[in-house]
């Protein structure tokens, strides 16, 4: 079998190619003879040289520096209040409780989901060309995706806590150990890493036909989508997570119908409800909501009228939740609210 000759790492022109002169073409025309170009032959010779074009910003280039300063200050807004939460949890002894360290977990978790996402997408809203190197689209996928799994598997550890607390609470502090917060906490990224790194295992293994991403970011099974082969092991293990992820939600469903009996009962267990489970039920609430409108996403139409509509959808979960799980806690829960505000306000008065 005849080697190929090694392809250029350049997204447009060949190696073979480098003998004419170089004109200067726009870059909507280089972007269209690379994906008229590439071959499957040679999408398939390797990895590295695979490059993915991301469609989603199609229609943002007459506002894209209005949706860059928004996006930028979202996300630097998104990093200061988790990192606020994270930082007062971990230098407060009095915070050091099951329900605040998980809340540090979902806090951490919403930078990892925000940093996977927007930093290309402020590169991508400063350039005239949507690209993504094959490794680059990984990583993120890598990101988004142990956000996503991270995020419902911490919740429904948080719904366990709030069962013990209400339900059991002669009973909390012999239950919920250190030892034992330490090892759900493990369990929270164990779990999710193994899901992610076995999904993606199956999706790197696939050779593909195609470098055109309809998102604004990578996902797996937009990459899935361009495989040249049989996908049914992917679709398999696809499955498989939905019901694990669907036995999680049963589960965060039965304790809080176990707690809703006892705080109907008793005036003091409604109080703790409405400070401490509320908030995560809200949490909770606008993860599903966010996340129900990516799988909406995916159901509309491909026309490019329906473009920004998609975009919308398809990044609700990972701008709203971590933007609001941090100002929902901080808000509700009084001893964390008190807290912010000695902190806040001694700062101010050392600056006067």
């Amino acid at each position: 079998m005849m080697r190929q000759k090694p392809a250029c790492i350049l997204i447009v022109h060949r190696c073979d190619s480098s003998q004419q002169p170089r004109t200067r073409h726009p870059v909507r025309k280089k972007l269209s003879a690379f994906e008229r170009n590439v071959s499957p032959a040679q999408m398939e010779n390797s990895s590295s040289e695979l490059v993915f074009v991301l469609h989603g910003l199609n229609e943002t280039k007459t506002k894209r520096q209005i949706f860059f300063a928004i996006s930028l200050l979202v996300y630097v807004f998104t990093i200061f209040v988790n990192l606020t939460l994270i930082l007062i949890i971990l230098l407060e002894k009095i915070l050091h409780e099951p329900m605040f360290i998980f809340l540090c977990n979902l806090c951490a978790n919403s930078i990892c989901g925000s940093t996977s996402f927007y930093p290309k997408l402020l590169i991508d809203l400063l350039s005239d060309s949507h690209v993504i190197s094959y490794t680059a689209c990984i990583i993120q996928i890598f990101g988004i995706n142990l956000y996503l799994v991270c995020e419902i598997t911490n919740l429904t550890v948080m719904a366990y806590d709030r069962y013990v607390a209400i339900c059991k609470p002669l009973e909390y502090h012999s239950i919920m150990t250190p030892h034992r917060v330490g090892m759900l906490v493990q369990i929270t990224w164990f779990l999710s890493f193994f899901e992610i790194i076995v999904s993606l295992m199956l999706a790197v293994r696939l050779p593909l036909c195609g470098s055109r991403i309809e998102k604004l970011y990578c996902f797996t099974s937009d990459v899935v989508k361009l495989s040249c082969v049989d996908t049914t092991l992917n679709n398999i293990y696809g499955y498989c997570s939905f019901f694990f992820h669907t036995f999680q939600f049963l589960l965060l469903i039965t304790s809080y119908i176990q707690i809703t009996r006892i705080c109907i009962k008793s005036q003091i267990e409604r109080s703790k409800f409405m400070e401490t489970c509320l908030p995560h039920l809200i949490t909770y609430g606008t993860f599903s909501i966010s996340l129900s409108f990516d799988l909406l996403s995916a159901r509309l139409s491909s026309d490019a009228s329906l473009q920004a509509l998609r975009n919308s959808f398809s990044i609700m979960y990972l701008i709203v939740p971590p933007v609001l799980n941090p100002l929902i806690y901080g808000l509700k829960l009084k001893q964390l609210r008190r807290i912010v505000w000695r902190r806040f306000y001694s700062k101010i008065t050392a600056l006067k």
